[in-house]
């Protein structure tokens, strides 16, 4: 199995998309992450869905969980207010790292290891040319776990 042919197409934004778009589009869609691409639709980062939570989470709370159990239920009920006019590069981390990428070549092995290597839920397949990088798709953790499951017949059928 090759990372062209494990790719799948996957929900892209943009870093100038809206917050509240992309944390519905992760809702709505039940995806671990996103792939955020940059001003010429090349992989920039991946932001999980984890640090869109976080980003819904005030600082104070954060700093000192405890004050998690004093905010009334009316009140956490819109902690999705925080993302209101915000763009994706903004709920980005300061140390967001570019995302893994593989070549369409790549086994699933490397595949495998580059996911692991770099704890990321998702790897952007894209093959680079003259003019840019250019997407192919994106291989999920899930996806290729069932792939190398079927391949050593381990996939139960329903």
């Amino acid at each position: 199995m090759r990372a062209r042919d494990l790719a799948v197409e996957y929900e892209t934004v943009s870093v100038d998309s809206d917050a509240l778009d992309a944390a519905r589009l992760m809702a709505e869609h039940k995806l671990p992450g996103l792939l955020v691409l940059d001003e010429r639709g090349e992989p920039k980062a991946i932001l999980p869905a984890s640090q869109m939570v976080k980003v819904l989470v005030p600082a104070y709370v954060i700093e000192d969980p405890t004050l998690a159990a004093v905010v009334d239920e009316p009140h956490a009920d819109r902690l999705c207010q925080a993302l209101a006019g915000r763009r994706v590069g903004e709920c980005l981390s300061g140390r967001t790292a570019k995302p893994p990428i593989a070549e369409p070549d790549d086994t699933a092995l490397e595949v495998a290891a580059l996911m692991a290597r770099v704890h990321s839920p998702l790897v952007a397949v894209a093959e680079r040319a003259k003019d840019g990088m250019h997407l192919l798709g994106v291989i999920t953790a899930s996806h290729l776990l069932h792939a190398l499951l079927a391949a050593a017949g381990e996939v139960r059928q329903d």
